[in-house]
């Protein structure tokens, strides 16, 4: 039995972008992974989200989201890293 698999864009910003040299991505991860999935692949590809992981926010598809939520096909992820300042 073949696994479904979707495509899933990501978008990073800021130091994210600048750290891994990329502004957007695509992955394809299996049918029911959630943004926390797509968050653990993103570390096996850049490991330096693994000590950010806890300080990011996620959107999905312009929404912001829960790293449980589960991704579709031709979902959007972006990855939005702290904001310091005022």
């Amino acid at each position: 039995m073949t696994t479904t698999m979707l495509s899933i864009r990501v978008l990073l910003f800021a130091q994210l972008a600048e750290e891994t040299g990329q502004d957007k991505l695509s992955l394809s991860l299996p049918q029911g992974c959630t943004v926390n999935d797509a968050i653990n692949a993103l570390i096996d590809i850049h490991p330096l989200f693994n000590e950010k992981k806890s300080h990011l926010a996620f959107a999905v598809n312009e929404t912001y989201a829960n790293p449980q939520l589960e991704l579709h096909d031709g979902d959007t992820v972006a990855i939005i890293p702290p904001v310091s300042g005022g």
